[in-house]
């Protein structure tokens, strides 16, 4: 199904900033940002008749004060369902349902090193944890493991979590959430146990980064490597820590705004604007063969 031509810009600005308003986790940089898009409304800016343009328009506007991927009017060819977080949730299923549940690829290579790919996505948990626990349940028994997430964009906190706890030994705290009043925290765990076995604490691990790894997937890379559990190959990630919600303004249109700040107990900050960066720089297509040659090295040593 195709969109629609019509769009009325007027009312898809006035409900974005009214969700910015009481949504966005920085509230200055919301009041900031509202103004801006009913600025560029009374000068004409946003005077199209395609909700694709007018997307593409007003992102570029709320991505023009600090950088916050996270926060889009993101595009739908197919019709945004009215509940909220419905389009995402629509759309990683369909993702879900074509890549064994985020675990694509689980292989072992000469010498003992296994390759665990999760892409496109970590998706929520009571989908991906039979999927995901079989695929680390594989890998635990190699001498060394490599995480591949340079094409992974991002998922779920508890996924992050849970597969975290296959690659650790104990209970570690992974990472706090900052809500957007300032007064309220969620901690983040890894688990005490987890279904099949952990690859575990001790034995080498490598995780692969590109400019598309983002989000969630970010995270798991920066939990691990603050921690000082993983090296890691590749590129610089895409910056984008700030977890989102997604609101339906028009039939073909969300607007998705973050709602928290994470913080990393370890570094006391987190990967916002900068993506997290590699241990080993090296093009994101050579960070398989890259780091394969560190793991067996390491293992030979």
């Amino acid at each position: 199904m195709t969109a629609p031509t019509h769009i009325r810009p007027a009312l898809v600005i006035d409900e974005t900033a009214r969700l910015l308003n009481e949504h966005y986790v920085f509230p200055e940089t919301a009041e900031q940002l509202a103004g801006l898009l009913q600025r560029r409304l009374d000068e004409g800016a946003y005077a199209v008749d395609s909700a694709e343009e007018l997307g593409r328009l007003v992102t570029e506007d709320l991505q023009s004060v600090n950088g916050d991927r996270h926060l889009r009017l993101k595009y739908h060819a197919e019709p945004v369902p009215a509940e909220k977080g419905a389009a995402t949730l629509a759309a990683m299923r369909r993702d879900y349902d074509t890549s064994l549940g985020g675990a694509p690829r689980v292989e072992l290579l000469e010498g003992g090193v296994a390759v665990v790919e999760l892409a496109p996505a970590l998706f929520p948990l009571e989908w991906a944890a039979e999927p995901l626990s079989a695929a680390l349940t594989l890998a635990a028994g190699a001498r060394s493991l490599i995480v591949d997430l340079r094409g992974n964009g991002g998922g779920d906190p508890d996924t992050v979590a849970f597969v975290c706890s296959y690659l650790l030994d104990q209970r570690t705290h992974l990472n706090t959430m900052h809500w957007r009043d300032g007064e309220r925290r969620e901690q983040s765990w890894s688990l005490p146990h987890v279904p099949g076995a952990r690859f575990g604490g001790d034995k080498p691990l490598y995780v692969l980064t590109g400019a598309r790894t983002f989000s969630g997937a970010e995270e798991l890379t920066y939990d691990l490597q603050q921690l000082g559990r993983a090296v890691v190959v590749g590129e610089p990630t895409g910056g984008g820590a700030h977890p989102r919600e997604g609101w339906t303004v028009h039939p073909h249109l969300e607007a998705t705004i973050p709602v928290g700040r994470p913080v990393n107990p370890v570094s006391g900050t987190n990967w916002e604007g900068t993506g997290v960066q590699p241990d080993v720089l090296c093009p994101a297509a050579d960070a398989l063969d890259r780091a394969r040659a560190l793991a067996v090295a390491r293992l030979a040593g």
